[in-house]
């Protein structure tokens, strides 16, 4: 309260429960996660729209604490509402690699870069797993 109303500073958003997430299991298709793409309306207790971003099959939100990023004018932006499994396994802002998602051809090293960045969600930076693309 003493910030909203004396200080008059402006609510930009809640804390979103684990439960009021998607569930983790839940199939995102390729058009639900190319609208994610953090252009669209911001929902219901949100601070911004949500940024998906699929990478080794998992959905990941990372408007959750992403959003400088992969948000407008973020450097990553160019994978905001994309599969990106190729592109952060090649280390490349070619944008055929987000257009060709196929990792089957990627070598070793490529796959261990693709599962440090998975870890790096998931572990590290903590952005939550909202769903699963279709195989």
């Amino acid at each position: 309260e003493k910030f909203q109303y004396w200080r008059g500073y402006q609510v930009k958003g809640r804390l979103v429960p684990d439960d009021a997430l998607p569930a983790a299991e839940r199939i995102i298709t390729k058009e639900e996660l190319e609208k994610n793409d953090g252009t669209g309306d911001t929902p219901e207790g949100y601070a911004t729209a949500p940024i998906y971003l699929a990478a080794q099959g998992k959905v990941f939100d990372v408007s959750f604490g992403g959003v400088t990023f992969y948000g407008e004018g973020g450097s990553y932006n160019r994978f905001a509402g994309k599969d990106a499994s190729r592109a952060l396994a090649k280390m490349s802002f070619d944008p055929e690699d987000t257009i060709n998602t196929d990792t089957s051809d990627l070598t070793e090293k490529e796959k261990k870069v693709l599962n440090d960045w998975v870890k790096t969600f998931e572990e590290k930076k903590l952005y939550p797993c909202i769903g699963r693309m279709p195989h």
